[in-house]
């Protein structure tokens, strides 16, 4: 994701994505698919790719020559979800001239409007949800058979640990690796509970064998995802002992047995596949940020100097209102940490105006941890309210729609003033970039980020995509570091 100030709600849409990688043959059924939402969803897509090629699919990027339409959707936003609706009306207008194409959603929006699209709205096949994609081949026989097919059943177990995901749209570079699914925090405004159900971890093995894999592959970096990889816990795997073995631990022969694996741990685990290997993850939860974590990152150069913290909001009563876990002043205590052990650490955020009661000076109070703080660049959205959630059962979306829009405003000018700073800090530097692609503005540059995530453009010369390559930044714009390589 590139380093840059996001005027509106993207957590729930960061990533619109076709498929556009036709990996299999061209001969037999093809399937398109389009994602929405967050990294989650996106790596949810390459495991789908997998199980349909395993059964003789090729994937397509263009939908009207497909047999299947396949929507992963979001249901973090409202906005998100209009957009998913717009969509499957076009794909509808194919399908009235293709009797025989079948569409699908899966994903977050699959739970809670299954009814509306398969019985109300009648504008889909299949209804599949996070946990169910092993069942997408008998849903399909369902659909060929003449019925409508759903199955959104959560799972306490399904990890997808054994599936290799087939890396779509993939620039050979950079990949994503799910550690984990579903989420135990009840925000009172997310739903994510809801629709990816209760936290499990994968095997850690499994996970390191993937970087491995990848590392071979010719990737050269990996992001670990989970909804809170903090609190990510591998069960005990050789007998009940129950301990947590955390990064102080050696992980020689012997002392796993009994262990279970903490993040700090299994972050080193995948950063000692390769010192070529580079290492993010995403997405932290402040009251389970660790100082273990954050001395593995000082220790290994491999990962990536660059945090995402949510703040949400910077007053204490808003933060318990939407049941975060934690306070201002523990937020900041946690940004301090960061600061001490890893000085050149990369700091990103989300943030939400408007919400339930948020009074004025309460919005000030975000304003002004956003001073004290100067993030990289932010996620910034108004509040929408979501079903199904806390705040929609129990308080009352009483800030006006323009006092909200208003706010977001004020906010993202502020971060686009820090971004600026934060980004010219950079200027004068030598940066290692992992070069990712050819720049998007000149076919003679090449685009690539730092380990603070930060974009950088140079001159080809004869590098390409895959090469880490030292760059000394000499100018800069809001959000991109241009410099020459040296």
């Amino acid at each position: 994701m590139e380093n840059k100030v996001i005027d509106e709600s993207r957590q729930g849409e960061a990533l619109l994505l076709n498929v556009d990688k036709n990996i299999d043959k061209p001969a037999g059924r093809q399937v398109f698919i389009e994602s929405y939402g967050c990294a989650m969803n996106f790596s949810d897509s390459e495991i789908v790719a997998s199980i349909l090629i395993e059964k003789g699919y090729s994937t397509t990027s263009d939908y009207k020559s497909a047999d299947l339409i396949l929507v992963n959707t979001c249901a973090i936003r409202e906005n998100a979800e209009q957009r998913v609706r717009n969509r499957l009306k076009e794909f509808n207008v194919v399908k009235r001239h293709n009797p025989k194409l079948m569409v699908g959603v899966m994903g977050c929006m699959a739970e809670r409007l299954k009814t509306q699209f398969l019985e109300q709205e009648k504008i889909v096949d299949i209804v599949v949800g996070p946990d169910a994609y092993r069942e997408l081949p008998n849903l399909i026989e369902t659909v060929e058979g003449g019925q409508k097919a759903v199955n959104v059943l959560l799972s306490r177990e399904e990890t997808y640990a054994d599936i290799s995901p087939v890396r779509l749209d993939s620039n050979g570079v950079t990949a994503f690796i799910s550690i984990m699914r579903g989420c135990d925090n009840m925000c009172s405004f997310c739903v994510v509970p809801f629709t990816r159900g209760r936290e499990r971890s994968r095997d850690p093995e499994s996970i390191v064998a993937e970087a491995k894999l990848l590392f071979e592959q010719g990737y050269r970096e990996v992001t670990l995802l989970g909804q809170n990889v903090d609190s990510y816990k591998a069960p005990p795997k050789y007998s009940p002992k129950g301990r947590t073995l955390n990064a102080s631990d050696s992980p020689h022969s012997g002392e796993l047995e009994g262990a279970s694996i903490s993040f700090s741990k299994l972050l080193e685990m995948v950063a000692q596949v390769s010192p070529d290997l580079r290492i993010r993850f995403s997405t932290s939860h402040p009251k389970d940020m660790t100082d273990d974590v954050l001395h593995i990152m000082a220790k290994y150069d491999n990962i990536c100097k660059y945090i995402h913290l949510p703040i949400q909001s910077g007053n204490s009563r808003v933060l318990e209102m939407m049941n975060r876990g934690y306070k201002r002043e523990w937020y900041l205590e946690r940004i301090a940490a960061i600061r001490r052990i890893i000085p050149e650490c990369g700091i990103s955020t989300d943030i939400m105006t408007g919400f339930c009661s948020e009074t004025e000076e309460e919005h000030r109070d975000t304003l002004s941890l956003m001073e004290e703080v100067k993030y990289d660049f932010a996620y910034m959205f108004a509040y929408s309210e979501r079903p199904k959630t806390q705040a929609e059962r129990k308080l009352e979306d009483d800030v006006p729609e323009e006092v909200k829009q208003r706010r977001l405003a004020e906010i993202v000018a502020l971060q686009q003033k820090h971004s600026a700073e934060r980004t010219k800090l950079g200027v004068g530097k030598v940066h290692r970039v992992l070069v990712e692609r050819v720049s998007k503005k000149s076919d003679q540059q090449l685009s690539g980020r730092n380990s603070q995530n930060s974009v950088v453009v140079f001159d080809k010369h004869n590098f390409k995509p895959g090469d880490y390559v030292n760059v000394l930044a000499e100018s800069c714009t809001v959000a991109t570091l241009i410099g020459k390589a040296v």
